[in-house]
């Protein structure tokens, strides 16, 4: 019996492969720790996408509230944005350092208020009164930060495999971010000497590597460490092998970094702080509750505008506000 022909293969004509099933192909010359580092860059990358949609989205839906709710929220906003003069004119006014540190504190709470209740664009804002900058140098002689007491086991009962494992684990990840603290200013400068322009003869590459050290030198004054890892990964040379104990360091810190990204998205999806989802009699009855709330706040904000006048003033409600654990106004 003769055997059937088959066409000969052309793989030009092989269908693309389906979005979401193909996996990126791993470098031949990349070791197995870098293959594991570059995946971690890029599942946190995946998961800070999905939290800038999911904060815009509820940014978006939260201004859309308000306007249901009506202009006293614009006004109850107009009177918060009202606070930053007098805070920042009171930091001018001799406080003690004490007094300047809770004035920052009012100013940063201040404008997370902002955007998270109200859905405002306070990026300008953040950008003020957010601490920022690079860490300071680390001080090798002083003595390494302790690990904290163990939880005391309860009597009469031993502690499973499952539960040491998951300890120790827990161990190494907080040894990872504290090591990785200190390794900044050793990312930043490694990154420097495979990317500093002057080192290039190309002047095609030279002008590329004068706009990566632009990135990396923001990213290191930002301590931005998330950004200095996505630089060595894509744009730093292949690790020798026996520094591949480092990239396996930066890379279960890089896990950490994803399970807190999850924390945020599961805070913004469930928490507290997400949008108004009322319909119908429950909707009304939502939006009667808040317009009495937004008048009441209103007009505590003008009470504090007023206080804020004097240094007399500024001292008596930090005093008040440190009595009551109240962090923000």
């Amino acid at each position: 019996m003769p055997l059937p022909e088959f066409e000969e293969f052309d793989s030009r004509n092989a269908p693309a492969p389906q979005r979401g099933l193909s996996r990126p192909q791993a470098e031949p010359d990349a070791s197995p720790a870098r293959q594991a580092f570059r995946q971690a860059v890029q599942a946190v990358e995946n998961l800070r996408d999905q939290l800038r949609e999911l904060e815009a989205a509820q940014a978006e839906a939260r201004r859309t509230y308000w306007k249901q709710v009506g202009p006293l929220a614009q006004t109850v906003v107009t009177a918060r944005r009202a606070l930053f003069e007098p805070l920042e004119a009171g930091l001018t006014m001799g406080l003690s350092r004490a007094e300047e540190k809770q004035v920052e504190e009012l100013l940063l709470h201040n404008a997370w208020t902002l955007h998270r209740r109200f859905g405002e664009d306070v990026t300008d804002l953040l950008r003020r009164y957010a601490p920022t900058g690079p860490l300071p140098e680390p001080d090798h002689d002083a003595e390494p930060a302790s690990e904290p007491a163990p939880a005391p086991e309860q009597p009469g009962r031993r502690k499973t495999k499952a539960e040491r494992a998951q300890e120790k684990a827990e161990r190494e990840a907080r040894k990872d971010q504290l090591a990785l603290l200190t390794d900044t200013k050793a990312l930043y400068r490694q990154l420097a000497r495979a990317n500093h322009p002057d080192l290039e003869r190309n002047p095609e590459l030279a002008r590329a590597k004068t706009e990566r050290m632009q990135q990396i030198t923001k990213a290191y004054q930002n301590n931005d460490l998330y950004t200095l890892l996505d630089l060595l990964g894509r744009h730093a040379p292949a690790q020798p092998a026996d520094d591949d104990d480092v990239l396996v360091r930066y890379t279960r810190a890089l896990t950490q970094q994803q399970n807190a990204l999850k924390q945020q998205l599961n805070e913004l999806k469930y928490g507290p702080d997400r949008p108004f989802a009322g319909t119908g009699k429950k909707h009304e009855a939502e939006l009667r509750l808040t317009k009495r709330q937004l008048r009441q706040e209103l007009d505590y904000l003008e009470l504090v505008q007023r206080t804020l006048q004097t240094p007399e003033g500024l001292r008596q409600l930090l005093r008040e506000l440190g009595q009551a654990g109240q962090e923000g106004i």
